[in-house]
């Protein structure tokens, strides 16, 4: 059995892959003062829960926050008795090695998304991100991340929204009936939901251009399914890309021993 982490700035993510599809996942907040001790009675514990009598001895580690992964390493080799894969490590390899710019160091749940999106969608790919950050990749013809775009999280905005001006509250992010708010909370969710629509649209057309080719644009995240709705703007929904593209990388790195 395949256990597969996915650290985010915001959440943790624990699946259990038993070759064929995930039959189990867990998810925590992030923080890099957890233990080792404190991930194995918190995973352990859901699993006796659940009635799960599983055998993991394999692990493989996504995480954006660098400071989790020394933890998560000895939680591998002293709980399953297994030296982890660490996307983004020199051990791990991938798919297809990206294209940036010399010594750049891409973020492993790029790294990740470009190769789940390629294994289910082919090349030429624009995959949303709809995290802490929203994230743009370009994956190549050949699945390799070409780069992207970095912009606020829909939450982020929000909460800056709320932090910055005192005489905002805050508010949970929605769909509106309509674009002009008649209440601040109407506006609010307004400016935020239609700002991302014009965001993702804007950004995407102009990769596109850059790129001079027909690019399908896959969403992914939280917060995907509620601009999943703006159905001219996304070719497919994928909520579990980033699991997904873990497995791809594991079994290529088995493959390739």
């Amino acid at each position: 059995m395949l256990l597969a982490i996915d650290c985010g700035n915001t959440n943790t993510v624990f699946s259990i892959w038993d070759g064929e599809q995930f039959i189990a996942t867990w998810r925590q907040s992030t923080e890099w003062q957890r233990t080792a001790d404190q991930y194995y009675v918190w995973l352990s514990t859901l699993m006796r829960f659940q009635n799960m009598e599983v055998h993991i001895d394999e692990i493989i580690i996504s995480s954006t926050v660098p400071r989790v992964v020394f933890n998560l390493r000895v939680f591998a080799d002293r709980y399953y008795n297994c030296r982890p894969l660490v996307v983004g490590k020199p051990d791990c390899l991938l798919p297809a090695d990206p294209r940036v710019d010399e010594g750049t160091q891409v973020g492993p749940d790029r790294l990740v998304n470009a190769a789940g999106a390629y294994d289910r969608h082919g090349g030429d790919l624009i995959v949303v991100d709809f995290g802490t950050a929203t994230t743009f990749d370009v994956v190549a013809h050949d699945g390799a991340y070409v780069g992207g775009v970095i912009a606020p999280g829909v939450n982020l905005s929000l909460e800056a929204l709320h932090n910055a001006a005192a005489a905002l509250p805050h508010v949970d992010i929605s769909k509106p009936q309509k674009v002009i708010g008649t209440n601040t909370v109407e506006c609010m969710q307004s400016g935020v939901f239609w700002g991302y629509i014009g965001l993702v649209r804007e950004i995407c057309a102009r990769i596109k251009a850059e790129r001079g080719a027909e690019m399908q644009v896959i969403s992914t995240g939280g917060l995907a399914p509620l601009f999943q709705q703006s159905a001219t703007l996304f070719d497919a929904f994928e909520d579990d890309l980033t699991m997904h593209g873990l497995t791809v990388i594991h079994q290529y790195n088995k493959d390739n021993a």
